[in-house]
């Protein structure tokens, strides 16, 4: 009876330490790490993890999407439990997904939407309200006058969301023949050396009366203000930017930059940290707050509200929030 209890002791003890050897595995794909915001949800993701007793893999693409597509193969075959996935291109991405789905690897898409293909979740900001809050506070401030619109890079299905708020709240004024869009293009990679080169060609050849520019991000925000200072417009110019950087907060402290919307990146971070690992765990479906169509299929998706913040609310948001530090905002005197 004795040898009995002390094989059962020996078989449940080493049941226990094969489980404690066994956390889920999480795949984390990035596009890019150059943009400030990816940095935070990174962390945040990495962290809320490691909470729940799990561990991340992560690998960063650079922009590239057939590096992309070799760094999910790789996660794949290490056989992670679940894949999370910030696309680079919203359609080759689908391949990453048919992959992960062959070894029965469920796949959440990451604050950019995977088109096409049969997805398991989906979390993310409400893109499309993202593009409303940004034309709608510049649109009362300066209701007409000319419009510039640079946009992401139309792999990055966000992009295109932006771009369907903005119309919703410009559409009206246009017709009205209040608002003149004079400048709409898309940015490849979000990158603000391009953004920067677009707005100054276009006040070096136009006629420089531009009310206001709407940006998809803080950094192609910061590309616009560098070609408005060259032309000394940068207090003139309205400017909308996205995802609460530090330098746009300093920027609207300076009075360059208008606004910025904050997204609720923690949440975004925490939300599809539970549920990769309820889907390791397989606990069951994840509880959900909409439906949004691929181009597939009506895929499960949580939407997260997102705000405003100008220069009278900065530290009744991202200060109080803790996303930014006050002293950090406030160390010098932008000219």
């Amino acid at each position: 009876m004795k040898a009995f209890s002390y094989l059962l002791s020996t078989l449940l003890l080493v049941a226990f330490l094969t489980s404690c050897g066994n956390k889920p595995k999480i795949g984390f794909l990035m596009d890019t790490l150059e943009i400030e915001r990816w940095q935070k949800d990174k962390d945040l993701f990495e962290k809320k993890i490691e909470e729940l007793g799990g561990t991340v893999l992560v690998s960063v693409a650079e922009g590239n999407p057939p590096t992309q597509m070799e760094q999910a193969m790789e996660m794949i075959y290490d056989k992670v439990d679940v894949l999370v996935v910030i696309p680079v291109d919203l359609y080759s991405s689908r391949d990453i997904v048919k992959e992960a789905h062959k070894k029965n690897i469920p796949v959440i898409s990451y604050d950019r939407m995977i088109r096409d293909c049969d997805v398991d979740y989906y979390v993310s900001a409400d893109n499309i309200n993202i593009g409303e809050l940004q034309a709608d506070y510049l649109s009362k401030v300066a209701p007409v006058g000319k419009y510039a619109l640079l946009g992401g890079p139309q792999k990055d299905n966000n992009a295109a969301l932006l771009h369907l708020g903005w119309m919703n709240v410009l559409q009206p004024l246009i017709e009205k023949g209040d608002i003149e869009i004079v400048l709409d293009q898309y940015v490849e990679n979000w990158n603000a050396d391009e953004a920067y080169t677009i707005v100054n060609d276009y006040l070096k050849n136009s006629d420089p009366e531009l009310k206001a520019i709407i940006a998809g991000n803080d950094q192609l925000a910061g590309g616009a203000i560098r070609a408005l200072q060259e032309h000394n417009l940068q207090r003139e110019v309205l400017v909308a930017g996205q995802d609460a950087d530090l330098e746009a907060i300093r920027n609207i402290v300076a009075g360059y930059q208008t606004i910025t919307i904050f997204k609720p990146i923690d949440a975004i971070a925490y939300t599809a940290a539970e549920m990769a690992m309820k889907m390791a765990n397989e606990e069951g479906p994840f509880n959900t707050n909409v439906t949004v169509h691929n181009g597939y299929k009506l895929v499960p998706t949580v939407l997260l509200p997102s705000q405003v913040v100008n220069r009278q609310n900065i530290k009744m948001t991202v200060v109080s929030e803790g996303f930014q530090e006050e002293e950090e905002i406030y160390e010098y005197e932008l000219e």
